[in-house]
């Protein structure tokens, strides 16, 4: 059995794909657990100075960065269950990566813009008071930085949002996702979708079937954005 070492932040959606995906394939890993926003330089020191994002996974030793190269391993490391069974998997898990998960980061950090009091509901102080608030506030600013969020990028995200999850309900009709066995796309792309539904003002635009993919793998995640956060007219119709 090969030593496995994760390093991951608790509120990253590729990293709890992966954790679910190791979880279901019974292997036993340790996890290293990494401070969200001192993250880069710390995963730079174990993968390189380009490698600075979350997940990355030792196996033996040998470093394994980001959740697609990660999934991939884990396959070789433990054919059964199968989690990329088929061709279209394989091409959904990177359609997941490439298109989707980034608004997984920007729409909830972009929310929070007008809402940052919130920040507070994705660990254990509900809504933050005044000081809590001011904290929030200079944080909200430096992911905004980090994850080159732009008020247009964020308008443009939203009207583009729509169109995958269209995507991802044909993915969902043709069985890709939301089968009865877990897949690596339901895993990679269900993240995404799950994180997304913390923004209540996404709710209607995620719609049941998607939601009830995201929450069958994940039912568990913080954070409570509410309804109204984002400016008036921003948020398109299904």
């Amino acid at each position: 059995m090969s030593e496995l070492v994760l390093h991951h932040t608790p509120p990253s959606h590729p990293c709890r794909a992966v954790i679910a995906a190791l979880r279901l394939k019974g292997l036993a890993f340790e996890e290293v657990v990494l401070q969200p926003g001192a993250h880069p330089e710390a995963m730079a020191e174990v993968y390189g100075p380009d490698r600075t994002t979350v997940p990355g996974m030792l196996v033996d030793g040998e470093p394994v960065h980001g959740s697609v190269a990660i999934l991939d391993r884990l396959e070789q490391l433990a054919p059964e269950p199968a989690l990329i069974p088929s061709e279209a998997v394989r091409e959904a898990v990177l359609w997941g990566d490439g298109e989707l998960q980034d608004l997984g980061r920007r729409l909830p950090w972009g929310a929070l813009h007008w809402c940052p009091q919130a920040m507070g509901t994705f660990g254990s102080a509900g809504m933050l008071d005044p000081a809590g608030t001011d904290y929030a506030i200079r944080f909200v600013r430096g992911a905004w930085k980090y994850h080159g969020i732009t008020a247009q990028r964020l308008h443009e995200d939203l009207q583009a949002l729509p169109g995958l999850l269209e995507h991802a309900e044909a993915l969902a009709a043709e069985g890709v996702i939301g089968g009865e066995q877990a897949t690596a796309a339901d895993l990679q792309i269900g993240a995404t979708l799950r994180v997304l539904l913390v923004v209540e003002d996404l709710h209607d635009l995620v719609g049941e079937r998607l939601e009830a993919i995201a929450r069958r793998w994940f039912a568990d995640y913080p954070g409570a954005i509410p309804a109204g956060t984002f400016p008036a007219g921003w948020v398109p119709s299904r």
